[in-house]
């Protein structure tokens, strides 16, 4: 039977993988340089290389025991990778916490695979394929819980995304590169293969449940990266955020299916698709932005930036295009995945028959756009501030421009964002039969794009990335000649900025990260639950010598969720710490016991 599947579904994650681990690659050379010995960034390089080769062994097995094998040897590599930089203890606390999530996740696959086993005698995608289609209702359930709770700490779903903002900002930026655009691709890989190909849908609400899901994740994750100051913890809860879209076509996908839809359930699962590659392409630009920035100016801290569109140039287009890209402007390739994916969910909202199911689907797209239009502010603030403007530290004032080859590997990444925009139609015909395929569902009579140029997915419904890029050069080109040839250069006056009655404007003066986010901190503060802390230290009863002022918010899932688990587990080891008494014969007693319970769970007695 072999010991790989090479079919359209593995294919295309395999494309991807490869896709963004070669500017991953390249861009690594320039920002390791110098940054370690030599053997040691040879060593991190083989590492990544072996990376690399196990998330397309996760993808391409076609045995469940292997595929087990392939993903605990990808999570270890990508922990020893997040702790390239062990002389830093923040780099340690991430991959303690990204190794403990990603083996509570591991530990409810197996408990799905060795279901899969008793049921069905074997480790074979399509032997299993085959058993499981008679297979009880209620055990299908089961199946399908914990795949999605396994799968899901991977893919950073809410509230098991505790990882993320640890690990990204820790890791390497080509690490980061590497897990936020394709390692956590590979959970959305084990869905669709676990899910949709071998067990089927079973239920309306698993698709439901998906979509529930989906939404908290958007609405969390571009909160949280709204008023995160640390461009790289940002762009973490950014790819939380992504996922949750994703999930929404997944999960729309899902339901349709159940609802007998099939033209819409493989256009949603077209669109997921669609914006996974998306996003792993311009997410992986803006990482390797970030990198650079780092290494240009040794900080991470936004509030620390600013002026490097003059001293980076390079670098900061490229994160432009990339920020351009994930707040879905036109024409570039976000815009199409989350349009595609919301033309799903209003084409939900139209065939279906229950108003409640209506409703819910018109929830789920409202929470796109908010999603959407929280993404862009988000953005605005990440490139408006460390970009725009004058520099706020020495170190951004005094910023260069990064080795070629990182300037490469991010320019190779940005002309891939606006390829996928404006070939959207070439690359949604191709994402189409791959999704018609993981269905079950016949998708060659599906006529999508019945233009060169056009998609047109639902009815009228219809777009063109390409007419739409072109009327937009258009419009800049008129704006371009009425203000320079017919208005003329010289009625455009020169002065200096208005600053408020201040002869001089300087950094201090300008808009923060912090000052952004405060309006949205205030609106979403049910929430955030922010809270300030101010301290005057004084010389004397009058005179303040100096002023400290906080603000902060509180990580909700951290303190009410995670915190107490943490604190009950250590309580309860401290309990267990009492049954070492140091007696060999109590130790035999407890063996003694243990056995016999076994015995009486296995049904000998």
């Amino acid at each position: 039977m072999g010991w790989f599947l090479f079919d359209p579904l593995s294919l295309f994650f395999i494309v991807l993988i490869l896709l963004i681990s070669f500017p991953a690659f390249i861009y690594s050379l320039g920002y390791l340089k110098g940054h370690h010995t030599r053997f040691k960034n040879i060593l991190t390089q083989l590492a990544m290389a072996a990376f690399v080769l196990s998330m397309i062994l996760v993808v391409s097995v076609r045995q469940v025991f292997v595929f087990l094998i392939m993903w605990e040897l990808m999570s270890l590599l990508s922990y020893f990778l997040i702790l390239s930089d062990k002389d830093s203890p923040k780099s340690v606390e991430a991959g303690t916490i990204y190794l403990v999530m990603t083996h509570a996740g591991t530990a409810f696959l197996i408990m799905a695979f060795f279901l899969m086993y008793k049921v069905t005698g074997s480790f074979d995608f399509l032997v299993i394929k085959q058993a499981l289609a008679g297979l009880p209702g209620h055990t299908k359930d089961m199946l399908f819980i914990l795949l999605l709770i396994g799968f899901g700490t991977k893919a950073g779903i809410v509230p098991l995304h505790i990882w993320l903002p640890y690990a990204h900002p820790a890791a390497p930026s080509h690490i980061s590169c590497l897990m936020s655009g394709v390692m956590i691709k590979t959970a959305i890989y084990g869905l669709l293969r676990f899910v949709f190909f071998m067990l089927g849908i079973n239920a309306l609400w698993w698709g439901g449940l998906v979509l529930g899901l989906a939404v908290v994740t958007c609405l969390v994750g571009v909160i949280y990266a709204l008023i995160e100051q640390d461009i790289k913890t940002l762009l973490a809860y950014s790819s939380v955020e992504n996922i949750g879209i994703i999930l929404l076509g997944v999960g729309a996908s899902m339901f349709l299916v159940k609802a007998g839809l099939p033209v819409l359930a493989v256009l949603a699962l077209s669109a997921a698709l669609y914006h996974l590659i998306n996003h792993a392409v311009f997410k992986g630009l803006l990482f390797l932005g970030a990198g650079s920035i780092y290494r240009a100016t040794g900080t991470r801290n936004i509030e620390k930036l600013g002026g490097l569109i003059k001293t980076m140039p390079w670098t900061a287009l490229f994160f432009l295009i990339g920020a351009m890209a994930i707040s879905a402007l036109p024409p570039l390739n976000g815009f199409v995945s989350e349009w595609l994916t919301l033309v799903a969910l209003f084409g939900g909202v139209l065939g279906l028959s229950s108003g409640f199911l209506k409703l819910f689907f018109c929830f789920c797209a409202a929470a796109l756009a908010l999603t959407g239009g929280l993404a862009a502010a988000c953005f605005v603030k990440a490139f408006g501030i460390a970009c725009l403007a004058k520099p706020r530290s020495q170190q951004a004032a005094a910023a260069k421009e990064v080795h070629w080859t990182m300037n490469f590997g991010a320019g190779f990444l940005a002309l891939l964002t606006i390829a996928l925009g404006l070939g959207a139609v070439w690359v949604f015909k191709l994402l189409a039969k791959i999704a018609g395929y993981t269905t079950g569902l016949d998708a060659s009579a599906m006529n999508f794009s019945p233009g060169l140029f056009t998609l047109q997915p639902v009815g009228n419904i219809s777009l063109s990335p390409v007419w739409l890029a072109l009327l937009l050069l258009v419009i800049m080109g008129v704006v371009f000649i009425l203000l320079n040839l017919v208005l003329g250069r010289s009625k455009v006056t020169t002065v200096p900025t208005w600053d408020c009655g201040y002869y001089k404007l300087t950094a201090r003066n300008e808009y923060t990260a912090t000052g952004f986010s405060k309006p949205f901190r205030l609106v979403l503060s049910f929430f955030l639950l922010p809270y300030q802390r101010s301290e005057k230290i004084k010389e004397s009863f009058y005179h303040v010598k100096s002023f400290v002022y906080e603000t902060n918010t509180k990580q909700v899932f951290n303190e009410y969720l995670y915190a107490p688990l943490v604190n009950f587990t250590f309580n309860l080891g401290r309990l267990a710490k009492n049954i070492q008494q140091g007696s060999v014969h109590i130790y035999l007693s407890y063996i003694f016991v243990a056995l016999f319970l076994l015995l009486i769970f296995m049904g000998r007695f």
